[in-house]
């Protein structure tokens, strides 16, 4: 006891100051994918090059990507260097399905936060009670989601709490695809949580399906049941991606960081 004591005087506090500073990105993360300069660039076949459909290429040479089908697998961005990065950044989680789709085609106004958030963000203040239910993951967001309640980044100083009970569960975090199985549990799930009340798709798989599109297993998305209030895309997202993505649905961020 008393080595561990001493260890902890001589380290100091290791907690993340997130979300009051930026939180560190190491070198070669995987946050997400952009699309570099495009003018006189040529697309023919880029769009082969995702395993998930993710990459669009329109008129004009246009490439487009949908972050919510992208698994950060490195395909588009080893091939194709001068058209593909990775950007090394956490804050990836939007408010609309429609925003993760990159470069935009136009400059969109942001979403005013809904009435329900808003209700959700005074009424509860700073102890918001957590649900997560899993709908067919490969089981990747799991780990990352549990170490949102380690020592590092211990997200109980913000006033977030896991519960397994529904009934008092302010906010739900789904994972997966929603496989035939899970759809109805999903729903009863939400039904039962009190109101104001948030839904949040966590991954890849949660924002469209991934690996696994809409067919006769998989609804391809939390989208095709609920209407989820904010999307992480990521496969998985780090946990400081899945904070912010909780500090927005909370109203405790008001925008969402610019692609």
């Amino acid at each position: 006891m008393l080595a561990w004591l001493l260890r902890g005087l001589h380290q100091g506090r290791v907690t993340t100051a997130y979300p009051r500073l930026a939180e560190p990105v190491g070198d070669g993360y995987r946050g997400t994918v952009e699309v570099l300069e495009q003018r006189g660039k040529a697309s023919s076949g880029l769009e082969a090059l995702c395993p998930t459909g993710a990459i669009a290429a329109g008129s004009a040479g246009r490439v487009s990507v949908d972050r919510g089908r992208c698994i950060l697998c490195g395909a588009c961005v080893a091939a194709a260097p001068g058209r593909f990065a990775f950007a090394a950044r956490h804050e990836t989680a939007v408010r609309t399905r429609g925003a993760l789709i990159v470069p935009a085609e136009a400059e969109a106004e942001l979403e005013p936060l809904s009435q329900t958030l808003a209700e959700q963000a005074r009424a509860l203040g700073r102890s918001i009670h957590v649900r997560h239910i899993d709908c067919g993951s490969d089981g990747a967001e799991e780990w990352e989601i549990q170490a949102l309640w380690n020592p590092y980044y211990d997200i109980q100083r913000l006033g977030f709490f896991l519960t397994a009970a529904p009934r008092h569960a302010d906010i739900l975090l789904v994972t997966g695809p929603v496989t035939r199985a899970m759809r109805e549990p999903l729903v009863r799930t939400w039904e039962v949580m009190p109101v104001p009340k948030a839904l949040i798709a966590v991954g890849t798989d949660a924002c469209s399906g991934g690996l696994s599109p809409r067919g006769t297993l998989t609804a391809g998305g939390v989208d095709a049941v609920l209407p989820p209030d904010v999307y992480v895309p990521g496969s998985p997202p780090s946990p400081i991606a899945i904070m912010h993505a909780l500090l927005l649905a909370t109203g405790r961020l008001r925008t969402e960081v610019a692609a």
